[in-house]
């Protein structure tokens, strides 16, 4: 099974903006997220660098916050 490594990096850098873009757009620091989200700190800085070795339950933790969830699906769309 071979793993996408450029289409994870694409994924996790579109996360990561969705995060960031939603959350100034609510007006909170990434402290206040942090706090209101349950999660670390360390973590969102992590996630809105777009790391890709982040836990997708904390992922979809923040993600939650704006209605949404990261889901598995293929990447061709079938």
């Amino acid at each position: 099974m071979k793993r996408n490594i450029l289409g994870s990096e694409i994924v996790m850098n579109r996360i990561a903006e969705f995060v960031k873009e939603n959350r100034k757009a609510a007006g909170l620091t990434q402290e206040q997220f942090a706090i209101r989200s349950g999660l670390g700190l360390r973590f969102i800085r992590e996630l809105e660098q777009g790391k890709e070795t982040v836990r997708m339950d904390k992922v979809n933790a923040a993600l939650g916050m704006f209605d949404m969830e990261v889901v598995p699906g293929r990447k061709d769309g079938k």
